[in-house]
């Protein structure tokens, strides 16, 4: 019975993790994805929620987890040693966050916070990793994706740092 039970459970969370990635496929990080890639990492993705204001980790934390953002809004944060605290972005649907894991960074630069009520899918960098280069197809599309969001954020960071700097010095800043 026990055993029975347990299968039950097992195939009702895997469902329950298909269902979010079928549901979820419509999002950038899964658009064009065979249903055989999705079923290759159904196992890996984790369903999280959290309320606004939650903390999801810290600058300097531990990088264990890549995070998409399925429904609500998780605010980026970073913290100079020498500055205040600054909003590095806000990550809405469909974005990717936590990178740090997917790239073997052995801790997160910033930290991540909900901004409103969240769902997210969550995996490994550890689980990311293995699977890139078990289906080197499929880690392909992953990584080409993965390079897209960092170059896109590093460029929206380095207008970022030429205002502050234009601001700070009194000049105006270049559209």
């Amino acid at each position: 019975m026990f055993a029975t039970m347990k299968v039950f459970r097992v195939s009702l969370i895997s469902y329950i993790i298909i269902m979010n990635l079928e549901r979820s496929s419509h999002l950038a990080f899964f658009a064009g994805l065979q249903s055989a890639d999705l079923q290759l990492l159904e196992p890996y993705f984790a369903p999280q929620t959290w309320v606004a204001g939650t903390k999801i980790f810290e600058q300097d934390d531990y990088a264990e987890y890549l995070y998409l953002v399925v429904i609500g809004e998780v605010t980026i944060r970073y913290k100079p040693h020498d500055g205040p605290v600054m909003t590095v972005t806000r990550v809405q649907p469909g974005g990717i966050f936590g990178w740090s894991a997917a790239m073997n960074n052995p801790a997160y630069t910033s930290g991540a916070i909900c901004t409103l009520d969240s769902e997210v899918l969550r995996i490994r960098g550890t689980d990311l990793r293995m699977l890139c280069d078990k289906y080197p197809d499929l880690g392909k599309i992953i990584l080409d994706r993965l390079a897209g969001v960092i170059a896109e954020r590093k460029h929206r960071q380095m207008g970022q740092a030429s205002s502050i700097l234009a601001s700070g010095m009194h000049l105006p800043a270049k559209d």
